[in-house]
């Protein structure tokens, strides 16, 4: 990671701001924040001449980076990316350490275009899908510490409310300033993507480990759970989480009942849901949604669920998450949808940025924290440098 410059300028490439794409435009930087958005630099103004070393004639330092050919974004927001865990867990058996994994997945988000990170830690006991409660708080203490990291990684946590060991542990989290957003979910057949035993199962014992028989088992122990017994948890932990100031989402409501039942006890996002009337209820009572940008990209669910397209197209998503793939956010940017750049772009920036409470950041305007990425988007969307408030932080290519 560089050293933070007075000034640092990046020129010459398509610069996306929340009204519309620049040409041959340029952003300054000073300091951490983002100082100027311009078009085409002018000769001579004020800018003071620059020598080939980067000293200016008012003796200010400054840099510059050539973007020309390129696209220059606001730094991806991600709410949801739990791509962390599977670095913890490479294969079945092979455990690496919480500061390793997370230190991996920063540098990589980094890669992606993320540089507000909220890494999504499932407190469950599970260990058919390698989690346990007693590994994701050394996940959890990992990104408290932020030892080694370069993005900004925030907590996300998931709270698996047929399990009353997990229901326990995230309402005593809410005390952690590090754990920003909590979301709800009842992974259980019959319930939300899983429509019967044997979904449950196949997609549970998914090739990381997990043996169908400890999966198959897991799906009983959480279909048991009463649906009374469900809500009245949801109820319960969005409500307490809601009241300190935690951003709590639902995760994979299919029926709009779900979702009444959830925007009611305190719930704000509705993430991931499985069905269009779902997502139009949230929409329709003012709740944010997000979908799968991994769907989108895909050009559909990976399990027959809400199609991330159609749902555009119904004007019901307000923002993308990187779920399990984080190079799938940068790549729905360009994505045709048939909207502008600007508001492609903002689903990944701008809106994940306002809906967890970060007006800091996610635009490229003056006063913004300097966090920005430049894009080579031909022929695979690639990041060639970020920057994280204000400094130099990352270089691929030439």
């Amino acid at each position: 990671m560089s050293e933070r410059t007075e000034r640092l300028v990046v020129e010459g490439g398509t610069v996306v701001t929340p009204a519309a794409a620049l040409e041959d435009a340029r952003v300054v930087v000073e300091g951490d924040r983002i100082a100027a958005v311009e078009g085409t630099e002018r000769a001579g103004g004020n800018d003071g001449r620059v020598t080939a070393d980067g000293a200016r004639d008012d003796g200010t330092t400054e840099r510059r980076l050539d973007a020309t050919d390129r696209v220059v974004l606001p730094g991806l927001v991600d709410l949801h990316g739990d791509e962390v865990e599977r670095y913890r867990f490479p294969r079945s058996g092979e455990r690496v350490d919480a500061a390793t994994a997370l230190a991996t997945a920063d540098r990589l988000a980094l890669a992606a275009g993320v540089t507000t990170k909220f890494d999504a830690i499932a407190f469950e006991e599970a260990p058919e899908k390698n989690r346990s409660i007693e590994g994701a708080t050394e996940l959890l203490e990992a990104v408290d510490t932020d030892a080694d990291l370069v993005a900004d990684h925030r907590v996300h946590a998931r709270c698996e409310v047929t399990d009353p060991a997990s229901v326990a542990v995230v309402g005593d989290l809410v005390e952690r300033p590090v754990v920003d957003i909590a979301s709800v979910m009842a992974h259980a057949p019959g319930r939300g993507q899983f429509e019967d035993e044997a979904a449950f199962a196949s997609r549970y014992a998914d090739g990381r480990g997990a043996a169908a028989d400890e999966a198959a088992r897991a799906g009983a122990e959480r279909r048991a759970v009463p649906e009374r017994t469900v809500r009245e948890r949801v109820a319960d932990l969005a409500e307490e989480l809601s009241a300190a100031d935690v951003l709590v989402a639902s995760h994979d409501d299919a029926d709009p009942a779900a979702v009444e039942h959830a925007l009611a006890h305190g719930v704000d996002l509705c993430e991931y849901p499985v069905s269009l009337p779902a997502a139009r209820r949230a929409n329709e009572r003012g709740a944010a949604t997000a979908m799968g940008a991994p769907n989108l990209v895909r050009g559909g669910s990976l399990w027959g669920n809400l199609d991330a397209r159609e749902a555009i197209d119904a004007g019901v998503v307000d923002l993308l998450c990187s779920d399990y793939r984080p190079q799938a956010l940068l790549a729905s940017v360009f994505v045709d949808t048939g909207e502008p750049l600007a508001r492609r772009v903002a689903r990944v920036t701008s809106e994940p940025a306002r809906v967890a409470g970060l007006d800091d950041r996610g635009e490229l305007a003056p006063g913004a924290r300097a966090d920005l990425v430049v894009v080579d988007p031909d022929p695979v969307p690639t990041v060639t440098r970020a920057v994280v408030a204000g400094r130099d932080v990352y270089r691929c290519g030439r």
